[in-house]
């Protein structure tokens, strides 16, 4: 007779919509031009970054949190942080890439509903 084990838990990963879509918006921030569009995908990303810094309180990783408090106070669109374009283009791959490593890795056991 075989004892059986219990099952294997199961993880969601809940920022990784919100990732893939700040990610996106990030890579193609550069073709946005200055004004109302960068207005809107720095209210984009800021939204975004404040959504999977909770989804990383909820997961228990909180140093996920403090990245993310950053990236949406770098790019909120109410009190904008000036610099120059070249800064701005390099900001937007490393957002890019925390929100795509964060998408994958912040996860939390499923509960049953």
């Amino acid at each position: 007779m075989h004892a059986s084990r219990p099952p294997e838990p199961q993880f969601q990963r809940n920022a990784l919509a919100p990732g893939i879509l700040a990610a996106i918006a990030l890579f193609l921030s550069p073709l946005v031009p200055d004004g109302l569009g960068a207005t809107i995908v720095r209210f984009a990303v800021a939204v975004l970054a404040l959504i999977v810094a909770w989804f990383a309180v909820q997961a228990g990783q909180w140093w996920w949190t403090i990245v993310f408090l950053a990236v949406a106070v770098f790019w909120n669109p109410i009190v904008a942080v000036e610099v120059d374009y070249g800064v701005w283009a390099i900001a937007g791959v490393i957002g890019a890439v925390l929100f795509l490593a964060a998408g994958a890795l912040i996860k939390n056991e499923r509960t049953p509903s």
